[in-house]
């Protein structure tokens, strides 16, 4: 398997489509600066779930996997064993703060932490990738765009699905005029993204789930099994 990787292939590693890149002048290579060829050490940062594929197909594509962070150690287990040789963290801050050889970070945690951990590691100087939804506003939106022109970082944003037969056989369909014109739009989630009435119930933190952590900046609310895990 070829252990090189280019910041291409990181930005393509998990099969998404572009959001927005900036790609600076260095990473084409040229006079001074280092070829696009050269290893790239990642830390993945939310390796459960939807981040656990992340971390295995960045690994696929030859990046170096030096540090994984989550705060669930059972839902992280999977990835800690696969990759033992990687540093374990639980807060994201301790890890970038910490881990000075890192070039790029993959962000596949819950949706709030998206713009605090991509933010933060971009005025770091390190290349970013981030799951779905980016920001939970224009405003987070528009300061992750702003962060990364202003640290000429290669940034991608992870959304996979849109690229896939079922989107774009609807578009398909709309634009020759198959169905009509559209008027109304109906969608609908077949996941519990959002539990409705906050649940009165204050059951025990597992011992394996850092509470305060996994909350990271939403303001304090007693843990519940609703709202995480999710799946």
């Amino acid at each position: 398997m070829n252990s090189r990787i280019t910041r291409r292939r990181f930005i393509a590693a998990a099969t998404s489509l572009t959001a927005f890149t900036i790609v600076p002048r260095y990473v084409l290579g040229g006079a001074g600066q280092p070829p696009p060829s050269e290893t790239l050490n990642i830390a993945c940062i939310g390796v459960g779930g939807k981040g656990y594929f992340n971390v295995v197909d960045v690994s696929r594509a030859g990046g170096n996997i030096v540090a994984l962070c989550d705060v669930d150690d059972k839902r992280a287990s999977t990835a800690f064993e696969q990759f033992p040789k990687a540093t374990r963290y639980s807060d994201f801050r301790r890890l970038l703060d910490q881990e000075k050889s890192i070039d790029a970070v993959v962000v596949s945690t819950p949706d709030h932490i998206h713009i605090p951990a991509s933010v933060m590691a971009m005025r770091m100087g390190k290349h970013v990738y981030c799951e779905k939804p980016l920001g939970q506003n224009i405003a987070e939106i528009r300061l992750a765009t702003q962060v990364a022109r202003e640290n000429g970082v290669v940034t991608q944003m992870g959304n996979g699905a849109h690229s896939g037969p079922n989107y774009r056989g609807v578009v398909k369909l709309v634009r020759e005029g198959v169905i009509g014109e559209v008027s109304e739009v109906h969608c609908w989630c077949d996941q519990a993204w959002a539990p409705g009435d906050r649940p009165e119930e204050t059951p025990p933190v597992p011992k394996h789930l850092k509470w305060d952590h996994w909350l990271g900046p939403a303001p304090y609310r007693p843990y519940h099994p609703c709202y995480h895990p999710l799946a």
